[in-house]
């Protein structure tokens, strides 16, 4: 879910894997554009070793004119950009472990920290943030920051980034890390056990899969993980 003010307006840009479609609504849930399955793109074209292409789209990104970037994480490790009014315009990415392949895009951001606004994937499967030009071209990679990276969320120059290995992590401006918050020092098999128990035998404070954080308006985080019963917490901010 991706809350983006537009004019003197809000709207919600709504991911739904389950379903294969990207929808753009009012606060009052009234529909604006739906996305679908990219059916204009090249990359999803049924062919007769593969008559169908797995779509299951995770996150979705806006630049500041507009274009919708829409993340293929569950499906075909995509990348589908579409301009402000929901016409396909390029799709990128694809599976892979290359420079500009992707492994499970499962989060999206538009940086626009600097002059030239870039797109940040987290490029979870392959434990690296991978950053495109606003037209898809392979710039660089952030290494080193997280082992399986979800999500972002900006708030003054600083970006939480959740990572499903257990541990939230903090970038500053020059994508150097912070800070690492909650750290349960699970590994993804211990994690995967950890998951199914009861919530009252987590520990507080310490994470077990973080799935998606955000800021409030007072540097609060709110993270909300993947695990059976369902977590969310709140970390104060204390300076």
């Amino acid at each position: 879910m991706t809350l983006r003010k537009e004019g003197r307006e809000e709207f919600l840009y709504l991911c739904d894997y389950v379903h294969g479609i990207v929808t753009k609504r009012t606060l009052k849930g009234e529909e604006v554009l739906t996305l679908g399955y990219p059916a204009e793109s090249k990359a999803y074209e049924p062919r007769e070793e593969r008559p169908s292409v797995s779509y299951q789209p995770t996150n979705v990104a806006i630049a500041p004119n507009g274009d919708i970037y829409v993340g293929d994480g569950y499906g075909s490790s995509y990348v589908n950009q579409y301009n402000r009014l929901g016409e396909f315009i390029r799709t990128f990415g694809g599976l892979g472990k290359e420079p500009g392949q992707l492994n499970c895009p499962h989060g999206l951001w538009v940086d626009t920290r600097s002059e030239t606004p870039v797109l940040v994937v987290a490029d979870r499967e392959n434990g690296r943030l991978q950053r495109f030009t606003l037209d898809g071209k392979h710039i660089d990679f952030i290494l080193g920051t997280t082992k399986l990276p979800c999500h972002f969320h900006e708030r003054n120059g600083e970006v939480v980034i959740p990572d499903l290995q257990s541990k939230v992590v903090i970038l500053d401006r020059e994508n150097k890390v912070l800070v690492a918050l909650g750290e349960g020092e699970y590994t993804e098999r211990e994690a995967d056990k950890l998951r199914e128990r009861e919530r009252s035998a987590f520990v507080p404070g310490r994470f077990v899969c973080p799935h998606g954080a955000c800021f409030d308006h007072k540097g609060n985080i709110f993270v909300v993980e993947w695990v059976e019963f369902g977590r969310v917490t709140k970390l104060q901010k204390v300076s």
